[in-house]
């Protein structure tokens, strides 16, 4: 099988500017790269190997705005982050996100795990996630 690495995650944004200060002020984002420098730039910021290509938006958004856990129906519904204090995160991020569901303990699936969701300054869902670990021994497909 060829070989393949994840590289990017590509998000059409209204205000890419503002898109990429909320994600390099709280998730640690910086810039990787910069197409076509001016007003129609597409900017990749980068978070240790989670990657996003932020692109200006040229249409408007022809459904809701996602809620809760985000979309059902099939699309990439959330990214999520890893954080040490889910309660000090959402300080941080005050009045800068909506929280669209949750926090929930879920502890019944992961010890000591709790989940909240919460929509950036465009809508999209991030999923908030204090002490997720991966099963040791998951069930083969």
């Amino acid at each position: 099988m060829t070989s393949a690495a994840f590289a990017h995650v590509g998000v059409v944004c209204k205000d890419p500017i503002r898109l990429e200060k909320f994600y390099t002020m709280h998730f640690g984002f910086t810039r990787a790269r910069v197409f076509a420098p001016g007003p129609d730039q597409v900017v990749i910021i980068r978070s240790e190997n989670l990657a996003l290509e932020l692109f200006k938006a040229t249409a408007e958004r022809p459904d809701k705005v996602p809620a809760e856990a985000g979309p059902m129906y099939p699309c990439w519904r959330h990214v999520c982050f890893v954080v040490d204090d889910l309660e000090a995160k959402l300080r941080e991020l005050g009045n800068e996100v909506t929280i669209t569901l949750g926090p929930l303990d879920m502890s019944q699936f992961v010890p000591g795990m709790k989940v909240v969701w919460v929509a950036d300054p465009e809508g999209n869902i991030i999923e908030l996630n204090q002490g997720y670990v991966d099963e040791p021994h998951p069930p083969a497909v």
